[in-house]
């Protein structure tokens, strides 16, 4: 049996690619803020576990850790999924405090969940450590004048630290597989549904690199193949 802990996924592509693996037989822990909630929503003939995790909080992650071990022996895979747009501001316009926002969630969120359940993922055969990230993130594509429509600081450089994040795990824990998905504009809550993929689509990725066992470490992948940095 395989297992999986996603955050965020209470909707969006959190929770489609949970119910996506749990189709395919997978235990899956839903990471959410609200897991009452989220359990209302899934079908009982599917294996997922809503847990409590708000990956902004160093207690809150704690505390699921606890959580997920009472569930399961180890974990195959974490995708780190969990992300807010934090506030649109053009880039002389923003401090710091713009940046905090955004870089709690998607970049210190991801960094305390990896290291609490690192442990936890260790002790699976083939770990895999799957980070949702953005060609927003892709110096290479952000440095391409197509993107001059999304001249905002916070979201973007909190994807191309998460991107640089996940590369130095990939050199520094062999043992463990380490994929970047971008998933495509997608319509999601996170850009009030303005995406040009399905949620379907979007999820895509994430899932091909949650089942993934042979690949590379360390590779920047979308559905269509390589994204560059």
């Amino acid at each position: 049996m395989s297992t999986a802990l996603i955050t965020g996924a209470s909707r969006g592509l959190g929770v489609v690619a949970a119910r996506r693996l749990a189709a395919q037989g997978w235990t899956v822990l839903a990471g959410c803020r609200e897991p009452g909630r989220l359990a209302e929503t899934l079908d009982p003939a599917l294996d997922i576990r809503p847990i409590a995790l708000d990956v902004a909080d160093d207690a809150s992650v704690a505390a699921a850790v606890k959580e997920a071990e009472a569930h399961v022996d180890s974990l195959d895979v974490l995708v780190n999924n969990a992300a807010i747009v934090g506030e649109m501001v053009e880039p002389a316009e923003a401090g710091a405090d713009v940046l905090r926002e955004a870089y709690e969630t998607n970049v210190f969120g991801l960094v305390r969940v990896t290291r609490a359940f690192l442990p936890l993922l260790r002790r699976a055969e083939q770990p895999r450590l799957v980070m949702v990230s953005s060609s927003l993130g892709s110096l290479a594509d952000m440095s391409d004048w197509r993107w001059e429509n999304h001249p905002y600081l916070a979201y973007p450089s909190s994807k191309a630290a998460l991107n640089m994040i996940s590369v130095m795990y990939a050199r520094t824990m062999p043992d463990v597989l380490v994929t970047v998905v971008n998933p495509g504009f997608t319509a999601t809550d996170l850009n009030d549904h303005q995406g040009t993929q399905t949620v379907e689509e979007g999820a895509d990725a994430i899932v091909a690199a949650a089942l993934d066992t042979t690949s590379p470490s360390g590779r920047f992948v979308e559905r269509d193949g390589l994204v560059p940095w």
